[in-house]
């Protein structure tokens, strides 16, 4: 059974989670003393957190930062911040997927559904295939499946797990437009209950590394249709 570790310091919603999980088959274990969260979470050994931003003592995201360094656990910020800046910031610490409050208990199982397929079910298995393909690469532009990294011109940076997967798509359809859609199924599988505002968190994300590697403004948008990834025209841009 997957074990669940939630992080809420509001009792009504971290009770009412742990109904509505324990009813989908899940093992949750609720955080209560929030002085030793990590102890608690060594202790648990989960499969997935939910984390929650405002907590007394340390937020969310200092948690975020300790859990990333021990673990590549997927990790669900929930909170009611809900600016650009705010989700930036928690997956550039290495959260997987942000969740506005108040928000929609069926869409926080559709994402916790999509990450433990995509981590530990029927699509890992079919990742771990394709990394026999170890590298492709686009106009100087490598991306390398095993370690995540992507290069350009002796430079590389590290991508995180999304970061990843939407360099991929792009890697593989260079210099053709794609679909928000089509970026969102890369991502979560159910583009329906996604919310598109962290599909373009991941976008500014990729685009930010592909910056520091010099190629600026090589993902550029289609108003009303989606992306493009077009290394000449960034270049000549």
């Amino acid at each position: 059974m997957n074990r669940i570790f939630v992080i809420e310091d509001d009792e009504n919603l971290r009770n009412q989670m742990k109904e509505i999980l324990s009813g989908y088959g899940y093992e949750v274990i609720l955080v209560q003393d929030f002085l030793t969260i990590e102890k608690q979470f060594q202790q648990a050994d989960p499969n997935l957190i939910i984390l929650d931003i405002n907590l007394p003592y340390y937020d969310g995201n200092y948690y975020c930062r300790i859990f990333r360094r021990q673990s590549k656990i997927p990790i669900i910020i929930t909170s009611a911040r809900n600016t650009d800046i705010d989700q930036i910031l928690s997956m550039e610490l290495g959260a997987d997927d942000y969740v506005v409050k108040p928000f929609s208990i069926p869409v926080l199982i559709t994402k916790i559904n999509a990450l433990m397929r995509r981590v530990y079910g029927e699509y890992s298995k079919e990742e771990k295939k394709e990394e026999k393909v170890d590298k492709m690469g686009y106009g100087g532009l490598i991306l390398e499946d095993s370690s995540f990294k992507i290069r350009y011109k002796g430079m590389e940076r590290d991508l995180s797990k999304n970061e990843y997967r939407l360099a991929k798509v792009f890697l593989k359809k260079p210099e053709t437009v794609l679909s928000r859609e089509e970026l969102l199924e890369a991502l979560w599988d159910q583009s329906d209950f996604v919310d598109d505002n962290t599909l373009t968190v991941n976008i500014t994300r990729l685009r930010g590394k592909l910056a520091e590697l010099g190629l600026e403004d090589v993902i550029r948008t289609k108003r009303g249709v989606g992306y493009l990834l077009d290394i000449k025209e960034g270049e000549m841009a």
